[in-house]
């Protein structure tokens, strides 16, 4: 099978997309992850397209492995995020050659998929919050929400005072008893503190209790689990396989929630389901925003046997996010009935905006340089 002749990215601040070519012409679209984009597309260019280059494009996870280990002395965030370029690229790129969805090659099949809609405002009132949130539920059928409680990283400090005793009971009293209901701590309290909301949430019917302490203390955050009889969420930010082991092994969470662009794409992704879904834990990832990760999830719920209840689907529009613009051609994320569509094209079934790609700064690595 022909090699990897070149990786191209098209970035600005917040975005980075990758094109990859293989020798026999072949290309595959995918994304790194989102924020520092800029920094992101210099790492890729440095540390991972010399190692693809030349590689063949059918061990997605084998190749991914090894430029880990070529570049074993810079582990952490920014590796993986260049990383997902690659692998989503690479998934992009297999789809687009057998004709099939990415989530057909990964065992699953296109078709609807139960969205929550996702709220990321703070600086919002419990009264306000709930009402778009209603308007949401009435005009688009959304049967499940998520909003914020607390403030991020907040060491129990709320967003402004009596906030989060405040938001939790006018906002799921007003989305009533037929909707499922998920609040998000961010990080935002120590284990007493979380366990005290945790309290209130399962009083008002809240099922769903999102990294209710800092994300790094998994003592902290097995405390308020195994305290609470909600399910307690966790692992957004996580891309360390052994950390995410001992997450599991430990039952520091009820749900796990990777981020495909975070954990450097799909193949590190799918380890994570995996050992959840043997430790018999559904899987509900983050995809925070409207970029390419929402689709890439969409793609792996439909695949793997322990998919959570629903895709996280972000409410914000372009006043919160104004990069999102113009991302893709079409809407590949309408709602109808509180579902999306998972796409039934080639690859991810979706195409980016040359528009977008012509006013993104761009970057080219070759196999003959």
């Amino acid at each position: 099978m022909a090699g990897i002749s070149s990786v191209e990215t098209f970035s600005n601040e917040f975005v980075c997309f990758v094109k990859l070519t293989a020798e026999d012409g072949a290309t595959g679209w995918g994304q790194c992850s989102t924020y520092n984009a800029d920094i992101t597309a210099q790492v890729f260019h440095r540390q991972v397209a010399p190692h693809a280059l030349g590689a063949g494009t059918e061990d997605i996870l084998g190749l991914v492995q090894r430029i880990e280990e070529k570049e074993h002395k810079f582990p952490g965030s920014y590796r993986c995020r260049a990383l997902a370029g690659l692998d989503t690229a690479l998934w992009d790129l297999k789809g687009r050659r057998e004709g099939k969805p990415v989530v057909e090659l990964l065992g699953g099949r296109p078709g609807p998929i139960r969205a929550y809609a996702s709220s990321m405002k703070r600086d919002i009132t419990p009264e306000d919050e709930a009402a778009r949130l209603c308007r949401l539920r009435d005009e688009h059928g959304y049967d499940a929400f998520k909003w914020r409680v607390g403030a991020e990283c907040g060491r129990d400090v709320d967003e402004w005072p009596g906030r989060t005793e405040a938001v939790i009971p006018v906002v799921a009293r007003a989305l009533g008893h037929d909707v499922a209901k998920l609040v998000d701590g961010n990080s935002g309290f120590s284990p007493k503190r979380a366990i005290e909301v945790g309290r209130q949430l399962e009083a008002e019917g809240i099922s769903h209790f999102e990294e209710p302490c800092p994300y790094w203390e998994l003592e902290q955050t097995k405390e308020v689990t195994d305290a609470l009889e909600l399910d307690v969420t966790g692992g957004e930010q996580d891309w360390d396989l052994a950390t995410w082991k001992r997450m599991i092994d430990m039952r520091a969470v009820d749900i796990v929630q990777p981020d495909v662009m975070y954990m450097g794409g799909i193949a590190r992704t799918l380890l994570v389901a995996d050992m959840a879904a043997k430790a018999g834990l559904p899987c509900t990832p983050h995809s925070a925003n409207l970029s390419l990760v929402t689709i890439c999830t969409m793609h792996l719920l439909g695949a793997i046997p322990n998919a959570g209840k629903y895709l996280e689907f972000s409410i914000e529009g372009l006043d919160y996010y104004p990069w999102q613009q113009g991302l893709f051609r079409g809407d590949p994320y309408a709602v109808r009935d509180g579902h999306l569509r998972i796409p039934d094209g080639p690859g991810w079934g979706v195409e980016i905006d040359p528009d977008w790609l012509g006013r993104a700064k761009y970057q080219k690595s070759t196999l003959e340089a």
